[in-house]
């Protein structure tokens, strides 16, 4: 499950029980988004805690579920940065890092905290060539137009050799042809296919036709993806969202329910789901706990 970002204003410690709850009850991994402000409809603007050192946080207070940033943007810190920081969560969490990547999105938070905004696709491909090799091989030696790095070395280095997973954050077709020769995985958020499993099967067609343009054998790039899951009293997801999420049907919030999407999802081809839950507490995770045990029936 993703915990909030900013659909209510959450305190630490809640967000602690939060995560701590995911752990109790079995689900499989806490993702949190990397963004920094939003603002919000009739005027209110609001900001998450900030992603890195939250997931260094719950890395030590948790003990099974894996973590990531969904997804870490790699505007917001020089490239060899963040793979130092994904190494250490990965160190703190005894390997239980995804690290999915992207380039960003929401030019206001950009503008408000100073970083440029201008050709992403194009800085995040060079981000990632900086990442790849020092979460991978430990050293980097990279001099292009946005970064420039000379014999650097990740010491020390992640948990798992090789470093944690690495998960696209896009289904853009130019995102695609620099993320899937490299990746592990892939995510679609759940506006981007409908919240629908036979959009996602449409979607992940047209994902693996690029990752065998790009090298990439059949099911060596697995696909994820974000579902929204509303309960009752859940009022819509109002960052980041409008304009879209009206036409999305969203999952019902109860136990029978997520457990039968979660199986159309797998049969469409999804290995991993990542659910948004409207309204997301204590009470709604552990229903999604139901869930899961009885995906686990026979």
């Amino acid at each position: 499950m993703q915990l909030p970002e900013v659909e209510r204003r959450v305190e630490w410690p809640e967000l602690v029980t939060m995560a701590r709850t995911a752990d109790d009850v079995g689900l499989d991994s806490v993702w949190l988004g990397d963004h920094l402000l939003y603002d919000l409809p009739g005027g209110a603007t609001r900001g998450p805690w900030e992603a890195w050192t939250s997931l260094a946080a719950l890395a030590a207070v948790t003990t099974r579920v894996e973590l990531g940033p969904l997804v870490a943007s790699t505007s917001f810190h020089a490239p060899a940065m963040l793979a130092k920081m994904a190494a250490t969560v990965d160190a703190i969490s005894g390997g239980r890092l995804v690290l999915g990547l992207g380039a960003g999105w929401n030019e206001r938070e950009y503008t408000a905290y100073g970083f440029p905004f201008d050709r992403r696709v194009g800085r995040f491909e060079e981000a990632f060539t900086v990442i790849r090799p020092l979460l991978r091989d430990g050293r980097a030696d990279i001099h292009g137009r946005y970064y420039d790095v000379t014999d650097c070395v990740l010491d020390p280095g992640p948990a798992r050799p090789g470093g944690p997973p690495l998960m696209l954050g896009s289904t853009g077709p130019r995102m695609l042809r620099i993320g899937l020769p490299h990746v592990d995985l892939w995510n679609a958020w759940w506006s981007s296919y409908a919240n629908s499993p036979t959009e996602f099967a449409r979607l992940k067609e047209r994902v693996d036709a690029a990752a065998a343009e790009a090298g990439r054998a059949p099911g060596q790039v697995a696909a994820t993806a974000a579902v929204y899951v509303q309960f009752p009293g859940g009022a819509g997801r109002v960052m980041g969202d409008s304009g879209y999420a009206a036409s999305v049907v969203p999952v019902p919030g109860d136990p029978a329910a997520i457990a039968e999407h979660a199986h159309a999802m797998a049969e469409a081809g999804a290995v991993h789901l990542q659910l948004v839950l409207d309204p997301i507490t204590v009470d709604t995770i552990r229903v999604v706990g139901q869930a899961a045990t009885l995906l686990d029936r026979p």
